[in-house]
């Protein structure tokens, strides 16, 4: 897997921490506070855009009058306190990780979350230095599924597309990842199980997890 690759970037959220089941809970308790019922096809409308561009679209969709700004901050409020002490790594990432730090591959960071929130898990869990860049994607013009934030990354790593390996768990991230020349590694996450046989389609290797992944 790890043949000719001099960079390796993650996805963050059902990728490398196992985090998906907490914005289920704040979207749900979020349109509750409006009177909204969760509509269960959410999560699949809203994969791979970034914080800012799922901000816009629950605003658009749901008539939330709050402008952009408060929204993100209240969803960050919503999540602080879980990813600070209630979200871990997916089995074997942490492994993983000293083993690139060793091998001498770079690594990066290319999430659809706010910066807040990553930078916030990142220091609980102890890993923020393992990571030689760490970006969002509320900082390039598109969000996944266009490749941007994970050619910015590249850019920042000093690394060529095709010499980069990304893990990702949702099917527009995969694309993004495509759409950029890079390798792509799927990884299994409960939230999109029911992609999992297009996942393994679409990817050039799958992993349930990081237990068996060798560096």
């Amino acid at each position: 897997m790890l043949n000719g690759i001099e960079a390796v970037i993650f996805d963050l959220d059902g990728t490398l921490i196992d985090s998906m089941w907490i914005w289920k809970a704040i979207d749900i308790e979020y349109l509750g506070s409006f009177g909204i019922e969760y509509p269960e096809n959410l999560q699949t409308c809203i994969d791979g855009l970034s914080f800012t561009e799922t901000a816009v679209y629950f605003k658009e969709r749901f008539g939330i009058a709050d402008n952009i700004d408060v929204i993100k901050a209240r969803w960050n409020d919503m999540a602080r306190e879980m990813y600070a002490h209630r979200v871990g790594f997916k089995p074997g990432a942490r492994d993983f990780l000293d083993g690139l730090k060793k091998k001498g591959i770079k690594t990066g960071v290319a999430s659809s979350n706010s910066i807040e929130l990553v930078e916030t898990v990142l220091d609980a869990l102890g890993v923020r230095d393992r990571f030689d860049e760490i970006h969002t994607a509320c900082e390039v013009r598109h969000g996944k599924p266009f490749p941007d934030i994970f050619l910015l990354v590249a850019e920042k790593l000093g690394v060529e597309p095709q010499k980069c390996l990304v893990f990702e768990d949702v099917i527009p991230g995969i694309q993004a990842a495509k759409a950029a020349g890079m390798r792509t590694c799927a990884v299994y996450d409960e939230l999109s199980e029911p992609d999992d046989d297009k996942k393994r389609m679409m990817a050039d290797h799958y992993i349930m997890d990081y237990s068996h992944v060798g560096v």
